[in-house]
């Protein structure tokens, strides 16, 4: 694999095929309001997750390879939970209630073994962008840094997308992320929807049996792409 390139928007650094995208974003004043405010809450709270890995959904998935989309909500806030990707944590924790239905409904709709990595690492290495409308949260306190000034920019990624790109798979699953994505050109895109994987969605028949992972991978074939391999270890 080749060595990516990296750009520095301080105190992030971001792959450089998003650069061009994000440039206008970037040089907007309320992006420097967002750092300002993220600088801020560093100097008062315990931040989540560290800064070099907060654009790093788009530093494992660079914008020309972009074939599906999954839209969370927040980071984990738990400590070391948190990695840049949606719905992941690093190998060796455990794995949030959310996450396990997650990987539960993966191992029902493709038949594999569930996996004791939680880490969805390689899905983004091969086009699965895992995006949350918020990149950052303070320690312990869920949805904090939700005025903080992401939303803007997440929604602004997800226009970029939808008008740039076509085809592409678009995984809205529950409520929020269903009104994250109003904006998609569904006669350009695939959007497939479902309950939430939280233990409160799922126990009420809205997450499992929803097949999205064997879906996607039909869709992604029907354009004459390579499938996501979804098995993880």
């Amino acid at each position: 694999m080749s060595e990516k390139k990296y750009v520095t928007i301080k105190p992030f650094k971001i792959e450089k095929s998003w650069l061009t995208v994000l440039q206008k974003d970037f040089s907007h004043s309320y992006f420097s309001t967002l750092v300002n405010n993220h600088q801020q809450e560093e100097k008062t709270h315990t931040i989540y997750p560290d800064s070099s890995l907060v654009f790093e959904a788009f530093n494992r998935t660079p914008f020309e390879k972009v074939k599906v989309i999954i839209i969370g909500q927040d980071p984990y806030h738990g400590e070391g939970q948190a990695n840049g990707l949606c719905f992941s944590v690093n190998d060796g924790l455990k794995h949030p209630p959310s996450l396990k239905n997650l990987l539960k409904e993966l191992s029902l709709d493709t038949k594999c073994s569930y996996p004791k990595s939680g880490d969805l690492g390689p899905w983004a290495d091969q086009g699965v962008l895992l995006l949350n409308a918020t990149l950052t949260v303070r320690k312990g306190e869920a949805n904090s840094h939700r005025d903080l000034g992401w939303k803007r920019f997440t929604d602004g990624i997800i226009e970029k997308l939808s008008t740039q790109k076509t085809g592409l798979i678009f995984l809205l699953w529950g409520g929020f992320a269903q009104r994250k994505g109003n904006n998609i050109d569904c006669s350009k895109h695939h959007i497939l929807t479902s309950g939430h994987p939280s233990p409160l969605s799922a126990n009420r028949g809205h997450w499992f049996n929803n097949r999205h992972f064997t879906k996607t991978n039909t869709l992604l074939i029907e354009q004459g792409k390579e499938p996501i391999n979804w098995k993880l270890v």
